[in-house]
This record gives structure tokens, sequence and C-alpha cells, in this order.
């Protein structure tokens, strides 16, 4: 039986320190890696994981083009959108990873993150780079971050 003087620790905001993390996504699995992240940017990895209060840390990913789907996901995986006129605009997943392989991964950390207000704040802490470019975060200090099962590489 609790006593009457335990009380339940609330974090408030900017109480938490919120560090800087760097994953690199080379032979990552995009849907395992996104999980992951999602898990990071609101903060369940902590022990004062407050619903309300965004208490994730930040993420750097790099080498995004370099990631890896499971199965046939690369040709049966459909990303549709509405463009506002009549019909719908879609493509497979290995066409929007061809043209912009960050987004692949930005959409999916997304989806995973809470449906409020919240989670735009969590998803502004995500940075993703792909492999040729450098990131811009070296005064952070951000720790190298293991995520995530690596996979070989699958000939597309």
């Amino acid at each position: 039986m609790a006593k009457a003087n335990d009380k339940t620790y609330m974090a408030k905001p900017g109480e938490v320190e919120q560090k800087w993390y760097l994953v690199d996504a080379t032979d990552k699995v995009v849907g395992r890696l996104a999980s992951d992240i999602a898990m990071i940017l609101m903060g369940k990895h902590r022990p004062a994981y407050t619903p309300h209060v965004d208490t994730g840390e930040y993420v750097i990913v790099t080498n995004v083009d370099k990631s890896v789907f499971t199965g046939k996901k690369l040709d049966q995986k459909k990303y549709t959108r509405y463009t506002g006129y009549p019909g719908l605009r879609s493509e497979t997943a290995r066409e929007r990873f061809a043209r912009r392989p960050a987004l692949v991964l930005i959409e999916s950390v997304r989806r995973m993150l809470p449906k409020n207000n919240l989670a735009k704040r969590m998803l502004r802490k995500l940075k993703v780079y792909n492999s040729g470019e450098q990131h811009l975060h070296q005064a952070q200090n951000p720790e190298v971050l293991e995520l995530a099962i690596t996979r070989k590489r699958v000939k597309s």
C-alpha cells in the first residue's frame, strides 16, 4: 500500500537535459531504425518519461541513402498523396527512396510519433543527412548510438 507522502515524478518543460545522438543508418532496416528513433525522440527510453512533456533527445541520422528495406517492400509498398485535384498520386518505395531517401525515414518516424501538437516539436529534433552530406552539429558533441540490427545489403 502506498504511503500518503509518496508522489509520482512528473517532468516539467525545460527541466530535462536533452542530449544529442548520432546514428549511422548504413545497412539498417528503415522500419526498425524509425521505431528506435521515435522512442528516443519521445523520451520513452528515460525513467523520467512524461507523456505530456517533451522529454526526448536530439537525433542526427547520417547515410540514410544506404539504409535498406526487407522483403519486397521496395516494389510493393505504395506512398499515396492527394494534390488537391481529382485523383491520387502514388509511387512505390523504390521510386521515392531513389528520389528522396531522407523523406522516407522522416515520414516513417513521423507516423510512429503521437498524433498531437507535441509530435511537431519532437520531429524538429530529428536531423537527417544523406551519405554525401556532412552534418552541421559538431558543436553539440553528439554521442554515437548503435541502433537496430544491420542487414546484408540486397542488390536493388
